[in-house]
């Protein structure tokens, strides 16, 4: 559930923290009060896009945080688990917008992108706009509305894996049939270059022991003048060579740690290095001796790397690649080769990937239908008690045979019958707002439990109703509030009443600057306030009474 909210130099908010509790939180205020301000800065914090309009007249930089508590909501610590960002059983999430209009976020004290917020917030909350019924027009939003009111994931999968690789064998077919066609001097040229390839190129590490060996034979003379000298200054006859300063040491050594044996471990060290500048003399002049100044030797492999050069500039990759370039050819060469022989393979493929299209797609479709007459029958019942005694429908047509759409071969239509005896009419030709408004707000009462996500935010979806629907709508919402976390933003008396807890949202001039103030309410302040909703600015004894009596009810 969400905590708690911060919010500092937000449009016309200079600063406010509110506190949230379980249920349905309700927040009123007069028209241009900014009741709805809360609410964008839930969708900033969401990872909406921001600008420089957010920010408070005259201040560097807007800033909101949101705190929520994750104990119930195992998937999303298993979702920070997985991003590094999990921080016990709570979320932060922290947003600053600039005055230049540039954004930082933060999750769990920790920089993150806006993707990653967003991504983070879908386990959290999820924002019903006051013309978010405006999306349920779109055929492809009431799909996919649909389809998480059914949770059949898996089989959505099935459908696109499915839809997918019938994709991947089309372009496989076209890209052969082409080659097919194309330029019959092609294989020729290709079988050319593979043949001068199969005789120059090398593998990766062929290549580097052919460089190493051109590197020591270039050096040859360099190294065995430089061997010599290192053994002339080790071991000579000169008494003052290496060998024999380090013997006469040794002896000195031995001499003295017979007066005290502290010196003998100097002595056996002594020794000991005496021992291996003998095995180093001796490594030197082994390898002396094995050196091969053969210039026919170096020639060749200068020729070798020049020609492994040029081939790298002509099939412009690395030397050391040439060899997996061979590959590459060898196997477009087969391609080729044998084009007609892969397309009808790949055609059988494609045969069996739409077999199996079909056969998930079906499975899909039946989902689908199963759980439109569930939601219609909910939705159905939701508009009776929102005083539309008519029907609401959700049309399933079958798309053409031949196509593999990644979603299925399903067109959705909700359809409403507003009033008895009428024929139903698509949701998007709808004219009345109010009535459009009472069938979103029941589409989405019925369809809410689809998903986990705890925190259920309504910015003024009960515009346009009002009376006894309005009641209902309060209902449902507190309802709803049984089960989950509901913000509600709203103008209705008969909404406000049935809050669980409730702020009013209060605009005020200071200092020739527009602040808003939020307030929590306790019972006398929001019987005024409800009072307030419901007669206007002159609060009288008998709207006083009717909002008392609204609250009783609401209990």
């Amino acid at each position: 559930m969400l905590r708690s909210l911060f919010v500092k130099d937000f449009a016309i908010i200079d600063g406010a923290d509110v506190n949230f509790a379980p249920g349905l939180t309700v927040l009123t205020g007069e028209t241009g009060a900014g009741k709805s301000l809360l609410v964008d800065a839930l969708m900033l914090l969401a990872g909406a896009r921001g600008d420089a309009g957010v920010v408070r007249h005259g201040a560097d930089r807007a800033e909101m945080s949101a705190e929520f508590d994750l104990r119930a909501l195992p998937l999303a610590r298993a979702w920070l688990r997985e991003q590094e960002l999990d921080d016990e059983e709570q979320l932060r999430l922290r947003r600053v917008v600039r005055s230049d209009g540039s954004s930082r976020a933060w999750l769990n004290d920790r920089p993150v992108s806006l993707s990653v917020l967003r991504e983070a917030a879908g386990f959290l909350v999820e924002i019903h706009g006051q013309h978010e019924h405006q999306a349920l027009l779109s055929r492809k939003h009431q799909l996919a509305l649909l389809d998480a009111f059914a949770q059949h994931p898996d089989r959505i999968e099935g459908v696109a894996r499915a839809a997918r690789r019938i994709a991947d064998l089309d372009r496989g077919i076209a890209e052969l049939a082409g080659a097919e066609k194309g330029d019959p001097d092609r294989l020729d040229y290709l079988r050319f270059q593979h043949q001068e390839l199969k005789k120059h190129a090398l593998s990766g590490e062929t290549y580097a022991r052919l460089v190493d060996d051109h590197r020591r034979l270039a050096h040859a003379a360099t190294l065995l003048q430089g061997s010599q000298q290192l053994i002339d200054a080790l071991d000579s006859d000169d008494e003052h060579s290496a060998t024999s300063s380090l013997a006469h040491s040794a002896t000195d050594a031995r001499k003295l740690a017979q007066l005290d044996p502290a010196l003998a471990p100097v002595a056996e060290l002594l020794e000991s290095a005496g021992i291996q500048l003998v095995e180093a003399i001796n490594e030197l002049e082994r390898y002396r001796s094995a050196q091969d100044l053969d210039p026919e030797r170096y020639g060749e492999l200068d020729a070798q790397l020049a020609k492994l050069h040029e081939l790298s500039r002509k099939h412009r990759v690395p030397a050391q690649d040439l060899g997996l370039r061979l590959g590459e050819l060898a196997d477009e060469i087969d391609r080729l080769q044998h084009a007609g022989e892969k397309i009808e393979v790949l055609r059988r493929e494609r045969e069996a990937a739409s077999a199996d299209y079909t056969r998930a797609s079906k499975a899909l479709s039946e989902s689908r239908r199963f759980a439109a007459t569930t939601l219609a029958t909910r939705v159905t019942g939701l508009l009776r008690e929102l005083s539309i005694a008519g029907a609401f429908e959700i049309q399933i047509e079958a798309a053409d045979e031949h196509a593999f759409p990644l979603s299925g071969r399903d067109a959705v239509e909700f359809v409403v019958s507003p009033n008895p005896g009428q024929p139903g009419r698509p949701l998007r030709k709808i004219a009345s707002g109010g009535e459009l408004a009472r069938v979103s707000l029941a589409i989405e009462v019925a369809a809410i439990g689809s998903d986990d996500v705890p925190v259920m935010v309504f910015d003024e979806v009960d515009s346009g109703i009002g009376g006894a629907t309005a009641e209902v709508v309060g209902r449902k919402l507190r309802e709803l509030g049984s089960t989950r976390q509901v913000l509600c933003v709203t103008h209705l008396a008969q909404v406000a009443a049935q809050g669980h807890q409730h702020f009013a949202v209060r605009k005020s001039v200071q200092d020739g600057q527009t602040r808003t103030a939020i307030e929590a309410l306790d019972a006398k302040p929001r019987v005024d306030e409800i009072a307030r909703m419901l007669g206007g600015v002159e609060i009288t004894t008998a709207t006083r009474s009717a909002a008392k009596e609204m609250i009783a009810a609401a209990r």
